[in-house]
């Protein structure tokens, strides 16, 4: 264990000895993760509150309105559909229409 540690140390140090490199790095991790969230699709369907929170401007609140929307009214028949939740405009419907689905 204590090797385990020695390593994990000499790896820190052997990462940010250049702190250009480091910066490039963390930059690189920030836009993969970004990626990897555009190109996720969410199924308002079956979505949970923490899938629809990924999608922007679709906070907590947001999210629990949607399931509460398709608990009362059943499954969205297009994404369009999602306008008529309480506080959920076309504006948020625009900018999230790439990565929502109702299938």
């Amino acid at each position: 264990m204590l090797q385990l540690g020695l390593s994990a140390n000499a790896w820190a140090q052997q990462c940010f000895a250049d702190a250009n490199q480091a910066y490039a790095y963390l930059i690189t991790q920030q836009q993969n993760k970004q990626l990897a969230k555009q190109s996720v699709v969410i199924n308002l369907n079956t979505a949970d509150e923490g899938e629809l929170t990924q999608l922007t401007g679709i906070g907590s609140s947001k999210a629990q309105q949607i399931m509460l929307y398709r608990e009362a009214f059943g499954p969205f028949a297009s994404v369009d559909e999602l306008a008529k939740v309480k506080g959920i405009g076309a504006k948020t419907v625009a900018k999230n229409r790439a990565r929502m689905s109702v299938e």
